[in-house]
């Protein structure tokens, strides 16, 4: 598969709508000064060659009474294939388990979590996680204060 090129405007379009995917072609075209009918053009090749995967909606945990933000590093009792089927089917039935990563290292994975308070993350850590016949050690951080937290990905500078 051949590498795509971007051109400037391409990449100040997706750094734009990383920000804000709401903005309408014709708020788009004003910053970029180009047509609002370049714009939706633009933005509909990027989606179509897979660049623009999809637009989330960002909900604020606090007002929605998820009040407890964690990272939870797995180790697993073995590692074949099966193992990672089953700690993969345990993130997607877990609506907790926001995200999941395979690890190098010392943990196997890390699954960031959202619970409404700290007894909800006991209770996920003690009767959910260590109880799983493929998890064999559990090791949690609690984050204290969210600095940044954000979705955009760098993306190259372009002229």
């Amino acid at each position: 598969m051949s590498m795509i090129q971007l051109d400037s405007k391409d990449i100040h379009l997706l750094t734009l709508l990383q920000k804000d995917s709401q903005k309408s072609a014709l708020e788009l075209s004003e910053t970029l000064g180009m047509s609002a009918s370049q714009i939706g053009r633009r933005r509909q090749r990027l989606e179509t060659e897979g660049f623009i995967e999809s637009y989330p909606c960002r909900l604020n945990a606090k007002k929605l009474g998820v009040n407890v933000q964690a990272f939870i590093q797995i180790q697993t009792e073995s590692q074949t294939g099966d193992t990672h089927r089953l700690v993969k089917q345990l993130t997607n039935t877990q609506p907790e388990i926001v995200a999941a990563w395979t690890l190098t290292g010392e943990a196997d994975y890390i699954f960031r979590v959202f619970c409404t308070d700290l007894s909800a993350l006991n209770n996920l850590i003690q009767n959910v996680l260590l109880p799983h016949p493929s998890i064999g050690r559990v090791q949690s951080q609690i984050v204290m204060d969210q600095m940044k937290d954000e979705t955009a990905l760098p993306l190259p500078n372009r002229r």
